[in-house]
């Protein structure tokens, strides 16, 4: 028998030159919005890269999943109308959403559902939360049926698939959804302008028309901070999610503006290349650690908005425990350190850079530590699609970088033996295998501290901080996520007052 989980739907410089052709979309205008964007995404399909800036624009408003994450953290249906959860937590059989079409006319059902799940978890997927899938057997009942399989028991699925990697895709077009994606929900791309911004338009084939109240989204890309400042100053810009820290002092006293100041369950870490030599000695790693001052970071960073963490996990997480402890700032210790691992200094390396400014602005802050110490950095910015593609993707050249997880549940990453930090533990990969097949709370709970210890000891990586982010938008804006466990923009929840 089936235990019964059923959910029902419910209905800075003011001079800088911004005259681009989107200016001033919104000005006397109540059904459009233009929204700022940090970094432009390297394509379109969550499915097959890991950037969030994807999801920033796909998620919920091109592409949709079966179940949908809110603000808060909750999870409800989207194009599942309810679901069930057998006792053991393995098999879960999820009931669609009628009278649904893809974009292209086709219909939504369970062999879609099947199709995208197979795909996300098949031998070529790129999809980064490929071992999810791959655990999952898809079987359709019906066309309005499908049931899930799982291998291993994960309380947290449902969670799992309103993310953008979950996103159902119509199989004819699965493979151009990177330029021309094709979805299920309220808006379809109409342009995109690639260095400078992307138009997303209503669907007027979409299965409930007063769900989107705008006609017309655009997404501005703009990296540079006083330059998003003033893009909202100018009123180019109507909304700037997770903007740049060093602006909001700026717009809090402003009448004309509202600053919204966000939770989330972003991880920033200063990435360590546990390959490169001598970097794959833990007492080097444990030294950078120890050269860190955390608080620092945070104000330099991100100009106080964060909270200090010790393991790839925040506070407020399922297990959290506090290991901020393992690795404290000590600069002592840290060249006590380099002695004993027999480094000779000054220990040169490299730090490679993205364009946030949490990472060009933490690497200032880090670079200064890690001198004090002994250890030079030379610092190398590059653009983002760089960065995913040499960094990130391969061949994982750098020696340090400075990024934010902003996956939920990513501690399976350290378990991938060709992940771009190359963290490699037997002890963990058993210890991960443990948490994913422990259907008791408290005892999972537990067992995810010991994964937090364990990556503190071993100094996987430099855990920095959890950080908080600020929105910044006019003050007729209605209905922006303050709390963002998951990087989206809800375009379709906007309005004008």
């Amino acid at each position: 028998m089936l235990k019964r989980r059923t959910l029902l739907t419910t209905a800075a410089l003011a001079t800088v030159p911004l005259a681009l052709p989107h200016a001033a979309l919104a000005q006397g205008r109540k059904d459009s919005i233009v929204i700022g964007m940090s970094l432009e995404p390297p394509g379109l399909d969550p499915t097959a890269g890991a950037a969030s800036a994807i999801a920033e624009i796909v998620q919920y408003n091109i592409l949709e999943t079966l179940t949908k994450i809110n603000a808060d953290g909750s999870v409800t249906p989207l194009l599942a109308e309810s679901w069930e959860v057998s006792p053991d937590l393995k098999t879960y059989t999820f009931k669609l959403r009628r009278g649904v079409k893809f974009q292209n006319g086709e219909p939504f059902n369970a062999q879609s559902v099947k199709f995208s799940f197979d795909r996300a978890g098949g031998d070529k997927s790129t999809n980064k939360d490929k071992r999810t899938f791959a655990n999952l057997s898809t079987r359709p009942v019906d066309d309005y049926t499908v049931v899930l399989l799982n291998k291993e028991i994960d309380p947290d699925l449902p969670f799992l698939l309103g993310q953008a990697t979950a996103v159902i895709v119509e199989p004819k077009s699965a493979d151009t959804n990177a330029t021309q994606p094709v979805g299920t929900g309220p808006y379809k791309l109409d342009s995109w302008a690639k260095g400078s911004s992307l138009t997303l338009v209503k669907w007027d084939g979409f299965r409930n028309p007063g769900q989107a109240k705008l006609k017309k989204v655009t997404f501005r890309f703009i990296s540079d901070v006083a330059a998003q400042a003033a893009a909202l100053l100018a009123g180019d810009v109507d909304a700037f999610p997770r903007i740049g820290t060093r602006v909001v002092p700026q717009f809090k006293s402003n009448p004309q503006f509202q600053v919204l100041i966000g939770g989330s369950r972003a991880k920033t870490i200063l990435a360590i290349n546990n390959k490169h030599k001598p970097l794959d000695d833990v007492r080097v790693r444990r030294a950078i650690l120890a050269a860190i001052d955390r608080k620092a970071v945070i104000e330099g960073a991100a100009d106080g908005f964060g909270v200090p963490i010790g393991s790839h996990y925040v506070p407020g997480a399922a297990g959290y425990v506090d290991t901020t402890g393992i690795n404290p700032f000590d600069p002592g210790k840290a060249k006590k350190l380099l002695a004993e691992a027999g480094v000779k200094l000054p220990l040169e390396l490299t730090m490679t850079l993205p364009p946030p400014p949490y990472a060009r602005q933490g690497g200032e802050v880090i670079v200064a530590e890690l001198a004090k110490v002994g250890i030079t950095v030379k610092v190398q910015n590059v653009e983002w699609a760089q960065w995913l593609s040499t960094t990130y993707g391969g061949p994982h050249n750098y020696d340090l970088t400075i990024v934010s997880h902003v996956e939920p549940f990513d501690l399976g990453n350290y378990t991938k033996p060709d992940y771009y930090w190359g963290y490699q533990s037997k002890a963990f990969d058993t210890l991960y295998d443990k948490i994913k097949t422990t259907a008791n709370t408290a005892e999972r709970n537990k067992l995810l501290g010991d994964a937090q210890k364990m990556l503190a000891v071993d100094a996987a990586n430099g855990f920095l901080y959890q950080p908080q982010f600020p929105t910044i938008a006019k003050k007729g804006v209605k209905g922006l996520w303050k709390d963002m466990p998951i990087f989206v923009n809800d375009v379709s929840a906007l309005s004008w007052s």
